[in-house]
């Protein structure tokens, strides 16, 4: 039984057996009670973790963040300082919080105390982090993308299902209410039948090369590859070792695959709320696309996607299109995008970034859901609707599934890169049809001991 549940039930237990005395805090048993707080650990503490998750968990009541795991010795320490110093500030008490530190976040997800982690790591650190967690019984907001094959995917939905926890995915744009009013209008039919969606996302640029450098004391360089393959150390290639800055790693294959898992698990996710397709994906799937020819990065850079749906959609990708989605239907169209908001100041949004939603006719956008009509799911903001779904044990927002579903768009897509002509997909049996070179990178190869294969299931 989780330490808060546990406690949940012995107050229940004990508020019946015995008569509270009045010398007894009112916090003891009131809102502020042990057993109404959810104990937060934080999985890796870089750009993402600073700037979005920790202010965007601790800003809500009902978590503590007590616990920061890195395996780079400096950010543990900068973690442990940042947390200490947004709780002093939030509640007027100097000392109010001792954050437990962990270089290694194995030892986190034994401690008892712990009900729930954010997992804020580097991409090719998230199925693995996730699984396990699962396995010890935390709930889990972990960042997008959800894994960076469709197995590892796959295994985490399962699991997470089987272990009966909370996983809210990082996809915070269905907490911005435009998104959700986009795809409410299209799903109801505002703008006719539904045929085609444009979908906005950036490539990457190129680079030079970056030569071998000593790797800092501070870094557990190993773990930190983890199952990736064993290269030399670039600062360039991980992270900065002095700052927050938008780490290298970003654009190497070897830890993700470019926008088009860095960004477009957000758009896809989106995109598929309107389209009403977040359990299946594409019955088909053709891209081009350039790659850097020099340097050390290696990610792909402009590119065009197009995927075919059952349902009789067309969906295209490419920077090309306007940062966002675009969905075209046979009496207008509806255009949504996250306007000035940004998760970090990296974020690919141009400067006088368009209207976050519009419209071919204004009227459609005045236009109200009636209420036998289909109205979405609501969420005023991404983290504290996880902690509400802790509670309550309803689903998020934006469940490992739907996650996992909206992740392997931007997989097959990025598989596509690699293979020239069209590629049949079967979203049921999460398998390519009739090619084997395709269906062999559905998975990858892992360094032992890191990696999902060898997570005692």
């Amino acid at each position: 039984m989780k330490r808060r549940k546990f406690l949940q039930n012995t107050a229940a237990v004990t508020a019946g057996a015995i008569v509270v005395p009045t010398i007894v805090p009112s916090t003891v048993f009131g809102k502020n009670a042990p057993s109404n707080k959810i104990f937060v650990g934080q999985i890796g503490c870089g750009r993402i973790a600073r700037g979005h998750d920790l202010p965007g968990t601790i800003q809500h009541d009902v978590a503590r963040v007590v616990a920061v795991a890195d395996l780079d010795s400096k950010r543990v320490a900068e973690g442990k300082q940042l947390i200490e110093n947004m709780y002093a500030r939030k509640t007027g008490q100097e000392n109010y919080l001792d954050v437990k530190t962990y270089d290694d976040y194995k030892e986190m997800l034994l401690d008892d105390g712990i009900d729930a982690v954010i997992i804020s790591t580097p991409d090719h650190w998230h199925s693995q982090p996730a699984i396990e967690a699962a396995l010890a019984g935390k709930d889990i907001y972990l960042q997008k993308p959800t894994s960076l094959t469709i197995t590892e995917g796959r295994l985490l939905s399962d699991i997470v299902h089987r272990q009966g926890v909370i996983l809210q995915v990082g996809t915070q744009q269905r907490s911005s209410t435009q998104f959700r009013v986009a795809a409410e209008l299209v799903r109801n039919g505002r703008i006719g039948k539904l045929h085609t969606v444009k979908v906005g996302l950036p490539g990457d640029p190129g680079g030079p090369l970056f030569e071998k450098m000593p790797v800092p004391e501070n870094l557990n360089f190993d773990m930190w590859l983890g199952s990736t393959p064993e290269v030399p150390y670039t600062e360039r290639g991980v992270h900065p070792n002095e700052g927050y800055g938008r780490p290298g790693w970003l654009r190497l294959e070897n830890y993700g695959a470019g926008m088009i898992t860095g960004w477009g698990q957000h758009h896809y996710d989106s995109a598929a709320w309107g389209m009403d397709t977040e359990f299946t994906g594409p019955i088909s799937v053709e891209s081009v696309a350039q790659f850097p020819k020099s340097g050390s990065w290696n990610v792909h850079g402009d590119f065009m996607v197009k995927h075919e749906y059952e349902n009789g959609i067309t969906a295209f990708t490419s920077g090309g299109f306007p940062n966002g989605i675009r969905y075209e239907g046979t009496e207008g169209w509806i255009f949504v995008t996250r306007g000035a908001y940004r998760a970090t100041a990296s974020d690919p949004i141009p400067e006088g970034a368009t209207k976050a939603l519009d419209a071919s006719d204004p009227k459609i956008l005045e236009s109200k859901i009636g209420e036998n009509e289909i109205h979405l799911y609501e969420s005023k903001e991404q983290h504290g609707n996880w902690l509400d779904c802790i509670q309550s044990q309803k689903a998020p927002i934006s469940p490992v599934e739907i996650g996992h579903r909206a992740c392997s768009v931007c997989l097959v897509s990025h598989i596509a890169m690699k293979i020239p002509g069209i590629l049949n997909w079967d979203p049921k049996a999460e398998k390519f049809i009739n090619n084997d070179l395709a269906n062999s990178m559905l998975s990858r190869p892992q360094r032992y001991p890191y990696g999902t294969n060898y997570i005692n299931i």
